[in-house]
Formats: structure tokens, C-alpha cells, sequence
């Protein structure tokens, strides 16, 4: 969430980024409702003043044993107004937050500005992409022939948008998991494993909602939320805390299974497993002192990155233009790997920098060297989702035999199995 004091002291800056995110909040409604608050504020205060005086007044009529019933008279109208003022602010305080919950983190400087994902901008690349001499099958044809991929069986038991792996295909993607959590804890990295189901509160901490509230699965009966991503419980984590500088950097990383109501949305990428409503993923999240968090992010895209190297699939990475910039994101790297059976780059994963929005959302803080008491910022990455790993490794690992070969860092958590057919 934005600070209001910054938007008071910005608003130019503030719509500026705004028009870059292609956002049409009205600053100036904001600005007016904010000042109308400071407004009631300023006349609480006086007559807060007025009382006092009164107090004093009749405090010392009582000494000198003068009437004093105009003086109470007058404090109790005081008191009514000022009772008065009280609702009226607090109504004014919720009509501010209710604007300011759907007001969307301002873009860095360095965002490429575009209004969508063709606006982004390739940052680097790794690898060769491959060029086979035979026709490579797509994930779901050869899944389905090497009996390790059964979409009918998922649409059967939930409809489209799932997928099951059964057999060599589940052991692949538990392989996986813990590869990536061995990879990344090795790196310092502290696991986590947290509820798969969490509050109102920590969706709202993090940004899901109230904006995506229609993307989300959420439980009518206690108004519980399924995770979108790990990112949700293990950031909210320390909400409404008050950290240590010596705390800081906090990262972490941890496994989870991920819902998402709008994956199969608007008829894109829907066979197979490349656009699903249930997906496992690593998740890495940071929360670091505000000075260091655009180094943390390219820590954080080189982590992911190092999985990608270590299972040698070829992959790009591409900086999010301001359009295309999820709501709480003020910057965010893409990782693209490449699919050779659908001859595309597939997302694996977005590394994003949150800077304090979500602190506030959370009210995460962090007490300073100085004592002084700031918001902290936050930045998490998918470390990868296996959604888009598991038919990148059945399309570029494929042989022209119909077998697929098991990436050699995956052998010793496949009990040394090296093809799969």
C-alpha cells in the first residue's frame, strides 16, 4: 500500500507512475478526502483546546467557590462535538483506506515502459536452444504414450485445468522439488513449510486482494483463501511484527502446491499442463533493509537461474514493461525457458520487488541501528514452478526412440533411473 504522506507530498510523481501502470485511480478524490480528514483533525484539536481551557476554568472556580455552570455547559457542548468529529473522522479514515487498498504499487525508474507483455525487454540469455533432426512430440502427447501424464483421468476427477503425473511422471516431479529446495538451501536459504490455506488478512498483505479476489479459491463457510503461491504465508510470516536489523536479509524459501481460478482463462496455452488452476512450486522470498533490495532482486533471478544451468535447459530472462507489472510488483524479472515441443519460451518464473508496499500492507517493520523504526522491503521468486518445468524436461530431454532422458542432477532423487520409455 502506498503511503498517504508520499502521495500528499507527490501527487504528480505519484500519477505519473500510475499512468505508466495504465491505472486510473483518481489521486485527486484521494487528495481531496485526505484533506477533509486533516480538516476535522485541526478543529478536533481546537476544540480539544477549548475543553482544556473550560477544565482549567472551572477547576479553579471550584477553588475560589465561584459557579462554574456555564464553564460545564460549555465543555459538555465541547464534548459532544468532539464525540462528533471522532465519527466523522473515522468514517473519513475508512473512506481514504478503501481508495487507497485498490491503488496499485508505483513502477522503478528502470521498468521499460509498455502497456503489455510485448513491451518487455530481454535482458540476457542462456544456452543453445536445441535443433533436433526429429520431429519432438509436445509434452502431452508424449506424457500420455509413456503412461506418465493422464489429463482425462485429472478431467475426470476436476474438470480442465488439472493434470495428474502417475508413476516415472510423479517421481519426476517430487525429483524436482527436492533438487530445487536442496539447491537453494544449501545457499542459505532457510525452509519453510507453511499452510497451504491462510486468512483474509495475509491475502490482503500481500496484495492478492482485494483486487484479484475473483482469481482466488476461496472457502465460503470460514472465509479462508487456498494460495495463489508460497509467497502468501511465507510472507506474512512476521505481519504486524516489529523485526531486528540484525534479523535482516530474511531468506527463505519453501514448497507448495499453488490455486489459481483464472488459469485457463480466455481460451490461452490450454492443453496440457502449460495454463492449470493446481500447480507445486519452490517459492523464494526476502525481506531485506530498503537499501539493498534491487541488489537482492538480481540475487534473487540469479538463484532461480541456477536451477535452469543446473537441469541445462535454455532460458531467457526479460524485464516486465510498467503495463504488465502485477498490482503489488514495483519491478519484476520474467524467466522464459524454452519448450522444444511447442518451439516457445514458457514463463518458469517472476522475480518481483515489492519495496515496503506489502511491509505496510502488513505492518512489518524493522527497528533500525538508530532505533528508528522502518518498513522493510519484500521480494519473492518462484524457484521454479513445475507446470512449465515438467514439459520443458519431457520435450528438450526427448529421443527420437519416444524415450526422455533424465537430466543427470535428477538421477540420484529418481533412484538412478536415467530414462523414462
Amino acid at each position: 500500500m502506498l503511503d498517504m504522506k508520499f502521495i500528499r507530498e507527490n501527487p504528480d510523481l505519484v500519477k505519473a507512475g500510475l499512468a505508466k501502470k495504465y491505472d486510473n485511480a483518481d489521486i485527486d478524490q484521494l487528495l481531496a478526502l485526505d484533506e477533509q480528514r486533516r480538516e476535522i483533525i485541526r478543529n478536533v484539536e481546537n476544540l480539544k483546546a477549548e475543553r482544556n481551557k473550560a477544565s482549567a476554568e472551572i477547576a479553579q472556580s471550584k477553588k475560589t467557590g465561584k459557579p462554574a455552570d456555564k464553564a460545564i455547559e460549555n465543555m459538555r457542548k465541547v464534548g459532544d462535538e468532539i464525540a462528533g468529529l471522532d465519527n466523522n473522522l473515522r468514517e473519513m479514515e475508512q473512506k481514504i483506506h478503501d481508495q487507497l487498498i485498490w491503488i496499485p504499487n508505483l513502477p522503478h525508474d528502470s521498468v521499460p515502459v509498455g502497456e503489455d507483455e510485448s513491451a518487455a525487454v530481454e535482458i540476457r540469455s542462456w544456452g543453445e536452444i536445441p535443433k533436433p533432426d526429429f520431429e519432438v512430440q509436445p509434452h502431452w502427447e508424449i506424457g500420455e504414450k509413456l503412461g506418465v501424464l493422464d489429463l482425462p483421468a485429472a478431467a475426470r476427477i476436476s474438470g480442465s485445468g488439472f493434470y495428474l503425473l502417475k508413476r516415472l511422471g510423479a517421481r519426476l516431479q517430487r525429483a524436482l522439488i527436492n533438487y530445487m529446495l536442496d539447491v537453494h538451501i544449501a545457499d542459505g536459504y532457510e525452509e519453510i513449510a507453511p499452510p497451504f490455506i491462510v486468512n483474509e488478512q495475509a491475502m490482503f498483505g500481500t496484495g492478492q486482494i482485494p483486487k484479484m479476489a475473483e482469481d482466488m479459491y476461496r472457502t465460503e463457510n470460514d472465509n479462508m483463501y487456498l494460495i495463489p503461491t508460497g509467497e502468501v504465508p511465507v510472507t506474512n510470516l512476521y505481519r504486524d511484527e516489529i523485526l531486528s536489523y540484525k534479523d535482516l536479509p530474511m531468506n527463505m524459501v519453501c514448497y507448495t502446491p499453488c490455486f489459481r481460478r483464472e488459469a485457463g482463462a480466455a481460451g490461452k496455452d490450454t492443453r496440457g499442463m502449460i495454463r492449470v488452476h493446481q500447480f507445486d512450486k519452490v517459492e523464494l522470498v526476502s525481506i531485506v533493509r530498503p537499501e539493498v533490495s534491487y541488489d537482492q532482486l538480481e540475487t534473487l533471478t540469479a538463484q532461480a537461474e541456477k536451477i535452469l544451468q543446473g537441469l541445462e535447459i535454455p532460458y531467457r530472462v526479460c524485464a516486465l514493461a510498467t503495463g504488465d507489472l502485477s498490482f503489488a510488483a514495483a519491478k519484476c524479472y520474467d524467466i522464459e525457458l524454452w519448450a522444444a515441443g511447442v518451439q516457445k519460451y514458457l514463463e518458469i518464473s517472476s522475480i518481483s520487488n515489492f519495496e515496503d508496499f506489502q511491509a505496510r500492507r502488513m505492518n512489518c517493520r524493522f527497528r533500525d541501528e538508530d532505533k528508528k523504526v522502518r518498513f522493510p522491503h519484500t521480494l519473492n521468486g518462484s524457484g521454479v514452478a513445475l507446470a512449465r518445468l515438467i514439459p520443458a524436461v519431457l520435450e528438450n530431454y526427448q529421443n527420437p526412440d519416444g524415450s526422455v532422458t533424465i537430466p543427470k542432477v535428477l538421477r540420484r532423487y529418481m533412484g538412478g533411473v536415467e530414462k523414462i520409455g
